[in-house]
């Protein structure tokens, strides 16, 4: 076996290892406020949510080809690049869950890639027009818009249904939620599960197995899916419980509001090929729930803190990918030792999990826990 088809196999393996955190790590978007309202048993929700990841993984390629053919050009990538970015991104995925904080996957990736790409080929090869135009901005408007949508949604689902019994309006709406629960997990296999498509067809250029600009072959398409719907079934409980029970207390209107709102964010932004952080729409239309119901309470400490995980994502990832590249870039003994000091730190990070481990029977306890968790788990 020649260099390139080992280095080939080894982004491949890190690619879909990569799509598996990622699928735990976001597994709070589409499921956290169900089960925080009882809408759906945690297990179940979260086998739900894998059946549509996976089924999402097939509906469109749009972010695929930002991702393969956009942020960076393919023609100055390596796969070495390519694998150092994911190092990046994969290690900063597994810092902020065992926090138990909501970053985002997808910036995650896209600040690996840059920074990886940037110390192996320089500058002009990483695309500033297009990360301006096709991650920034949405960046910064995606949770504004999914929080106003949810605002108002949150408010006309309490206002229609006023006249209503509240256990009856209570039942209707968790109901609903398996519906809009559902929906959401869809439109994150739509958008999220590109992103590792996109990567490992930009491997394959990069190694002359594909021509520039290709779309993703279906085994690709079919691995990415699988991967990510795996990792979403793995639960991701930590994230979920902040997701759920720390920025608000939800209400079964106020969860059908906020996945409803969601889902018609991710859906219009996978149409139009944008690679957006879902993590950062649920996110904003969960704190839009809280602000569009009366009397709601708002916990702006967590909030912050989530804020702060959003700022660094980016440029840690790139520091990270960076350095991974710059390693590696050594040889395969370099490639050798980034794979083995990222083994060993997600080895690490697991364990150091299991200290406080949050799992489907205590997903659901008071908040109150949550900021000590977040202060000793990070300790």
């Amino acid at each position: 076996m020649g260099t390139v088809s080992f280095l080939l196999i080894v982004v491949v393996v890190t690619a879909l290892a990569f799509d598996f955190t990622n699928g735990f790590h976001d597994t709070a978007n589409s499921m956290a406020t169900s089960i925080a309202t009882g809408a759906l048993r945690p297990r179940v929700a979260v086998l739900v949510a894998g059946v549509l990841n996976l089924a999402g993984a097939f509906l469109s390629t749009a972010v695929a080809k930002t991702i393969s053919g956009g942020i960076v050009d393919d023609a100055k990538v390596s796969l070495v690049m390519v694998f150092a970015g994911l190092v990046g991104a994969l290690m900063w995925n597994l810092l902020t869950w065992l926090a138990g904080l909501p970053s985002s996957s997808s910036h995650a990736l896209f600040g690996g890639l840059i920074g990886a790409v940037w110390v192996g080929a320089g500058g002009s090869a990483v695309q500033f027009g297009v990360i301006v135009e096709k991650i920034v901005i949405p960046a910064v408007l995606s949770p504004l818009v999914a929080c106003v949508v949810a605002v108002l949604a949150t408010y006309l689902a309490y206002v229609i249904t006023r006249r209503s019994g509240p256990d009856r309006a209570r039942r209707g709406f968790r109901r609903g939620q398996v519906g809009s629960a559902s929906l959401v997990a869809l439109a994150h296999g739509t958008n999220d599960a590109q992103k590792t498509m996109g990567v490992i067809t930009l491997a394959l250029i990069s190694a002359g197995v594909l021509a520039h600009n290709s779309a993703p072959p279906w085994w690709v398409v079919l691995s990415a899916g699988l991967a990510i719907a795996l990792g979403t079934y793995a639960g991701g409980w930590r994230i979920i419980r902040t997701m759920g029970k720390g920025l608000t207390d939800i209400e079964a209107p106020q969860g059908f509001a906020a996945e409803t709102s969601a889902t018609a964010v991710i859906l219009a932004s996978s149409h139009m090929g944008f690679p957006l952080s879902t993590t950062q729409v649920c996110t904003g239309s969960i704190l839009g729930s809280g602000l569009g119901r009366r009397m709601a309470e708002v916990r702006w400490g967590i909030a912050g803190r989530i804020a702060l995980a959003w700022l660094f994502t980016l440029p840690a990832a790139a520091a990270m990918g960076g350095a991974a590249a710059w390693i590696a870039g050594r040889g395969i003994l370099g490639v050798a030792l980034v794979a083995a000091a990222a083994a060993a730190a997600a080895a690490g990070f697991w364990a150091l999990s299991r200290r406080r481990p949050v799992t489907p029977e205590n997903v659901n306890e008071p908040h109150a826990r949550l900021p000590e968790q977040v202060q000793q788990t990070a300790a």
